[in-house]
C-alpha cells in the first residue's frame, strides 16, 4: 500500500459511493444524541467511519488546554495552564511537549481528533476567549501554535487550527462582520495562521462563527479558497465550528468541507440538502470527492488510518509533570520591590481568591475538569450551557503551607476587607489572591470583579509587605499597583497551578515568564475604548445581538504595535517580566536579517532571559514588530552570544499587486531588549 496520503485517499474514494462520500462530510454531537449510539463516547463530535474500507470513526474532543470534560463533569485528565500562560513561556519546545502530552491523553481516552490549535490574536483585550489563545503577536502565536500541533499530531491523531479568521471577541460572535485592509490582515491575524499551518501542518482548519467582510467565515471563498488553499497550498479539510453553517451549496462551493455538530445548525445542510444540490447540478460530484479526499488525506497523513485508538488509562503522572513545568514557565513577575522570593518570614496571611479550594479555570468548550475540581454557579450573564465556575484541585494555600512548614500560615476568604486587613497587619507578609473568571461566549472587562480592588487596597494599606497573585485570563487594571510590594501574574495555571505559584513565591523557581499580551493602563488606550457591540441588546437565548460591523482601523497595529504607534505608556508592556536575577545586553552585530548579541547573567541566581528582537523602522514604514527571540538559560556570571534569525515576512510588507510579501531594499532599524518597551541595543542593517 502506498504511504502517500493523497494516493491512499484516492484509492479509498474509488471504492466509495457518492452517498458514502457525503456521509463523511458532517459530524454529529454525541452529547445531545438520545439515545447515544453504543460505542460512541461523550464527546464534541463524531464522524461515522466505513469499517469495510478500514476508515475508523472520528471522535473529536476539545481542546488546546487538555482533554475537555465534554459533559463528563469530572474526568481523569490533566489541565494544562491556559493558552496565555503557555505563550508567556515563549518556548516552542514546551509547547510541543504540552501538545504531545494532551495528544497522548486524548488517545488514551479514545479520541483521535483534538479541536485544538487556537491562534486567534488578542486584538480585543476584553475577549472572553483570550485565555485559550497565544497572545497578540503573529510570530509568537504562530510559532507556538505550530509547535503544539506538531506535538499533538505526533500521537497519530488529528489536530485542528482555529478559528479562521478574525474571531476576536465573543460579543456578537455569531452575527458580527469584521473587516480591515487586506495588507494589514495578511501582516497580522492571517500571518499567525500561516506560520502555524506551515510549522504544524494541522489535519483540519476550523472556520469561525463571524462574518469577514460581510460573508460568513464558513462560506467565505476568499478565505477558504483564495488564501488558505490557493496562496498557502493547504491540503487538509475545513470543518465548521459548531452551529456556524448557514447553507449547503454556497458553503460547499466556497470551500467548507465538513459541517460540524450538525444538530447545532438550522438543518443538516451537508446531508440531504447537499445530496439534493448534487442532484440539481448546483454542487458537482467532483467537489464532493474533493471534500471527502481532503478528509481522508488528513486521516492518512496524521496516522489515524494506521494507528487506531485503544482506550486505556492516561498517564497522569506524566501529565502532572508537564503541567507543572508549563505553569512555572508561564508565571510572570510583573512587579517586585525586593519582597520576593519569600525568605525568613515567620507568618503569612493568605487572602481571597478561593486559594483554600483550588486554582481558577477558564470556562467554555476548552475547559478541563479534573477529578476533585470544585464547582460554583456561574454569574447570571454566563452562557446557559456553562459548566459553572470551576476551581481545579491544587489549592495554593495547601502548597504554601507545604513549602513553609515552619511558618504560621493563616487564611481569610477576603469577604470582609477590614477583617482581612487586620490579619494582614498581624502577619509578616500578606499574599492576596485575586481572580477574574472568563469564558467562551462572554466578554470581560479590564476590572477585577466583586470588590477585589478595594480588598487589595485595604490589605496593602495595612501591610507594607503585600504580594498580589492574579489568576485572570485577560489583562486587568491595577489601581492599587503602587501600594503592592509585588505582583505575580499566574493566569489560569492548570492542574499543578498551586504548586507552581508556591514555587515562584519562595524562589524554588526563578520566574521566567514574559507577557504575550500588553496590559493597558486604561480602556481609553485601546483602539476601541468601547467594546464593539457591547451596548446592543440580546435578542435570543443564544446570546446574539443584532448584526453589526467592526472595522479594525488600527490594521496590523494591534497590541504593542498600537502602543508604539500612539506613544501611549501601558501598565505593563508586551514581553515584560522580571526575574530574581539580572541580565545585561551588549555587542549587537547585524548581518542582513540576522542579529547577534551577548546576554550576561549579572546576578546571583541561575535564570532564563527571553531576548526579544524588534523591527522599529523599514524603508517607507515605521512600525514596531517582533521579528524573533531567544530563550537563554544562564548561570550567575555566565555570558552567551546569541544569534536570532528574523522571519523575513516580519521585515516585509504585503504587496496586494503581486500577492506576496515584499522586502524593500534599504536600511532596517533593529532593536534588542527584554520587552517591547525596554530596548537595550539598537542598530541598522541593510537588505
Amino acid at each position: 500500500m502506498s504511504s502517500d496520503p493523497d494516493t491512499r485517499a484516492a484509492a479509498l474514494l474509488d471504492q466509495m459511493s457518492l452517498e458514502e462520500q457525503i456521509g463523511l462530510l458532517s459530524s454529529r454531537m454525541p452529547l445531545v444524541l438520545k439515545p447515544r449510539p453504543d460505542g460512541v463516547p461523550k464527546c464534541a463530535g463524531w464522524v461515522p467511519g466505513l469499517p469495510r474500507l478500514g476508515v475508523p470513526d472520528l471522535f473529536e474532543t476539545d481542546a488546546s488546554l487538555g482533554v475537555a470534560a465534554a459533559g463528563r463533569r469530572e474526568d481523569l485528565a490533566t489541565a494544562l495552564p491556559c493558552g496565555l500562560a503557555l505563550a508567556a513561556a515563549w518556548s516552542p519546545e514546551l509547547a510541543n511537549e504540552a501538545g504531545a502530552m494532551i495528544g497522548a491523553e486524548a488517545r488514551a481516552k479514545g479520541f483521535n481528533c483534538l479541536l485544538a490549535g487556537g491562534v486567534n490574536l488578542a486584538r480585543e483585550a476584553r475577549n472572553g476567549r483570550n485565555f485559550e489563545y497565544l497572545g497578540e503577536d503573529p510570530l509568537l502565536a504562530g510559532v507556538l501554535c505550530g509547535a503544539s500541533i506538531q506535538g499533538i499530531q505526533a500521537q497519530n491523531i488529528v489536530s485542528t487550527i482555529k478559528h479562521f479568521a478574525l474571531n476576536s471577541q465573543e460579543t456578537g460572535r455569531m452575527v458580527l462582520s469584521a473587516s480591515m485592509d487586506e495588507a494589514a490582515f495578511r501582516e497580522s491575524d492571517l500571518l499567525a495562521f500561516q506560520i502555524a499551518i506551515e510549522a504544524g501542518e494541522p489535519g483540519s482548519v476550523m472556520s469561525a462563527y463571524n462574518r469577514v467582510d460581510g460573508v460568513y467565515a464558513s462560506e467565505n471563498p476568499w478565505l477558504l479558497n483564495d488564501v488558505l488553499r490557493g496562496d498557502w497550498g493547504y491540503k487538509g479539510w475545513v470543518m465548521s465550528d459548531w452551529g456556524a453553517v448557514h447553507s449547503a451549496a454556497p458553503a460547499a462551493n466556497a470551500g467548507l468541507d465538513q459541517q460540524s455538530g450538525r444538530e447545532f445548525d438550522r438543518e443538516p445542510f451537508f446531508v440531504e440538502p447537499l445530496a439534493a444540490a448534487v442532484d440539481a447540478g448546483v454542487v458537482s460530484a467532483a467537489r464532493i470527492r474533493e471534500m471527502a479526499h481532503r478528509y481522508l488525506r488528513s486521516l492518512a497523513a496524521c496516522g489515524v488510518l494506521d494507528h487506531p485508538v485503544a482506550p486505556g488509562m492516561p498517564d497522569l503522572v506524566r501529565g502532572a509533570d508537564v503541567a507543572r513545568r508549563a505553569a512555572e514557565a508561564g508565571v510572570v513577575l510583573l512587579k517586585n520591590d525586593g519582597l520576593l522570593p519569600l525568605e525568613g518570614v515567620r507568618s503569612i496571611a493568605v487572602i481571597g481568591g478561593r486559594a483554600d479550594i483550588g486554582v481558577l479555570s477558564g470556562g467554555g468548550s476548552s475547559q478541563v475538569i479534573p477529578k476533585g475540581s470544585v464547582r460554583f454557579d456561574p454569574p447570571p450573564d454566563a452562557p446557559r450551557w456553562s459548566a459553572g465556575v470551576i476551581y481545579q484541585p491544587d489549592p495554593p494555600l495547601e502548597a504554601i503551607r507545604a513549602r513553609a512548614a515552619n511558618v504560621h500560615v493563616a487564611f481569610d476568604d477576603g469577604g470582609d476587607a477590614a477583617r482581612a486587613a487586620r490579619l494582614a497587619a498581624e502577619s509578616d507578609v500578606a499574599i492576596v489572591f485575586a481572580v477574574e473568571w472568563a469564558t467562551e461566549a462572554l466578554d470581560t472587562t479590564l476590572r477585577l470583579p466583586d470588590g477585589q480592588d478595594d480588598l487589595i487596597a485595604a490589605v496593602a494599606a495595612a501591610a507594607r509587605r503585600t504580594v498580589v497573585v492574579l489568576q485572570t485570563g485577560n489583562p486587568v487594571l491595577m489601581p492599587w499597583l503602587d501600594a503592592a510590594g509585588a505582583v505575580v501574574q499566574a493566569w489560569y495555571p492548570g492542574s499543578e497551578g498551586g504548586k507552581a505559584i508556591a514555587g515562584v513565591l519562595f524562589g524554588d523557581v526563578n520566574p521566567s515568564g514574559r507577557l504575550p499580551i500588553t496590559f493597558p493602563a486604561s480602556e481609553a488606550q485601546l483602539p476601541h475604548p468601547r467594546l464593539p457591540g457591547g451596548d446592543l441588546p440580546i435578542v435570543n437565548d443564544r446570546g446574539d445581538t443584532p448584526p453589526f460591523d467592526i472595522v479594525y482601523t488600527e490594521g496590523s497595529d494591534l497590541g504593542y504595535r498600537w502602543f508604539a504607534r500612539t506613544g501611549a505608556t501601558p501598565l505593563f508592556p508586551f514581553g515584560h517580566g522580571l526575574s530574581y536575577t539580572t541580565f545585561r545586553y551588549a555587542g549587537l552585530a547585524l548581518d542582513g536579517p540576522a542579529a547577534s548579541f551577548e546576554v550576561t547573567n549579572t546576578g546571583h541566581r541561575a535564570g532564563v532571559e527571553t531576548a526579544q528582537v524588534y523591527l522599529l523602522e523599514a524603508p517607507g514604514r515605521r512600525q514596531q514588530r517582533l521579528v524573533g527571540w531567544a530563550r537563554v538559560a544562564l548561570e550567575p556570571g555566565e555570558t552567551r552570544r546569541v544569534t536570532v534569525q528574523a522571519d523575513r515576512r516580519l521585515l516585509a510588507d504585503w504587496d496586494t499587486e503581486t500577492r506576496g510579501f515584499r522586502v524593500r531594499g534599504g536600511d532596517y532599524r533593529i532593536a534588542v531588549g527584554s520587552s517591547a518597551a525596554a530596548l537595550h541595543l539598537e542598530g541598522v542593517t541593510s537588505l
